[in-house]
């Protein structure tokens, strides 16, 4: 079964700009993961600052590899986060 993962998060004032950039030299990465079929970020435009990260892994499996890769790599974009990013995970019944 499929995982969709929905990740919401706001960039600090000032700092979209090269959150963005931090994002796409990383979503080059992630796309060739095994078990990624995407994994693309966009930004609000109704709120300035607010990004969505939208996922799709083939299973459950494929998402933790990924999680446990962010883990042991660590994050090089929370410097550029503001307040809580809310992460929610939806089955896909196909």
């Amino acid at each position: 079964m499929a995982i969709r993962l929905i990740v919401q998060m706001a960039a600090k004032p000032g700092k979209l700009d090269e959150l963005v950039e931090r994002f796409n030299v990383r979503i080059s990465e992630v796309v060739k993961e095994k078990g990624c079929e995407q994994y693309e970020l966009y930004r609000s435009t109704e709120r300035p600052d607010q990004l969505v990260l939208l996922e799709r892994w083939t299973d459950e499996q494929s998402l933790e590899d990924h999680l446990e890769m962010n883990r042991q790599r660590g994050s090089n974009v929370s410097d550029l986060r503001s307040g809580d990013t809310i992460l929610e995970r939806y089955n896909i019944d196909d």
